[in-house]
């Protein structure tokens, strides 16, 4: 089979490409490389530097593929708020402009990356697939746009899709240099530094996290298992025990680094969700997932990796389209 993946120098879509070509595949990856980075590429892939937005060269480069994996986005749930034309531009429209790439290219299976944001803040956890969805970020709502417009598309042209989503992906090959995402990353890059971890508000808004080969096994049975046309399944551990505080990650790292950790505490993000966990009921019946890596285990593996990359500075380089009080002074005065 001959495969195409978006934002192939990013985490997820680079270890997508690492895993369909150890199953023998044919990988063909696209990349601006704004987030993402060259030497993530596997070798072995047919990469071409451009951007997702760009049609033309969508539809050039998918010719003769036959399925998609469009894992690229500006992933700013957060930063969203006050980069909202960026993200959204970098989000739903990249999207739309795959989607169509796709159609004209008779692709048979499209796999769409969604996020948890979609959900919104919803009252009842864990999220399940047949909630209604209230996304409050322009990211979130950019995602869940993106997905009706699939729906649509795809039920007109009649291409088969699936949509999975992950939750708070970590693992190796995250970029950890970013200050407005991966708060994991971000805190032991930050440790590696002789710094404090930052955690925003009161530190007991409650995630799970998913090791990255827990995710790319459910990304490949989505692929090529036969009768998942139209699902839309959450992934990720639902475990009593995975469902932490920021506080306890910000603890767990510390004791995996030994080092005293006493993080710095400033104020709530805006819309920041205070409990986002999903059921997995489903990703475990169809795509038969289950939690292989311990959240341990997975930041163990993120701390070897950031060690031996070396911590780096954070990278400023996102725009702050809205600048008032609301906005996060961790990035206003570059304080991360």
């Amino acid at each position: 089979m001959k495969i195409f993946i978006t934002g192939i120098a990013g985490f997820l879509g680079s270890h997508l490409a690492e895993r369909m070509l150890h199953l023998g595949h044919e990988v063909v990856g696209v990349d601006n490389l704004e987030g993402g980075n060259r030497e993530n590429i596997p070798k072995g892939v047919c990469f071409f530097e451009a951007d997702c937005g760009d049609l033309n060269k969508m539809v050039q480069y998918m010719r003769g593929c036959t399925a998609v994996y469009h894992a690229a986005a500006t992933a700013y749930d957060g930063l969203s708020l006050f980069a909202p034309t960026y993200v959204s531009r970098n989000t739903f429209q990249i999207s739309i402009s795959v989607i169509t790439a796709a159609i004209e290219n008779r692709i048979q299976r499209f796999v769409y990356c969604s996020s948890m944001a979609r959900y919104g803040n919803l009252k009842e956890v864990p999220f399940r697939e047949d909630m209604v969805c209230q996304p409050e970020n322009p990211y979130g709502i950019a995602k869940l746009a993106a997905e009706e417009v699939l729906k649509g598309l795809a039920k007109v042209h009649g291409m088969e899709y699936v949509i999975l989503i992950p939750h708070n992906i970590i693992g190796p090959k995250q970029c950890y240099e970013d200050p407005y995402r991966n708060v994991a990353a971000i805190m032991i890059n930050r440790l590696l530094q002789g710094k404090q971890p930052i955690i925003y508000g009161d530190g007991n808004q409650k995630r799970c996290f998913s090791f990255i080969d827990d995710v790319v096994h459910c990304f490949e049975k989505a692929l090529l298992t036969p009768g998942l046309h139209g699902e839309i399944i959450n992934v990720g551990p639902d475990e009593s025990e995975a469902f932490i505080t920021i506080n306890h990650l910000a603890k767990m790292i510390g004791k995996l680094m030994q080092v005293n950790c006493k993080p710095i505490y400033v104020n709530n993000r805006p819309l920041e969700v205070r409990y986002a966990t999903c059921s997995a009921e489903k990703a475990r019946k169809l795509l038969g997932y289950r939690t292989q890596t311990t959240l341990e285990e997975g930041l163990q593996s993120m701390i070897t990796y950031i060690k031996n990359k070396e911590p780096r500075p954070f990278i400023y380089n996102r725009p702050l389209e809205i600048h008032n009080a609301l906005t996060p002074t961790t990035w206003s005065e570059k304080l991360i």
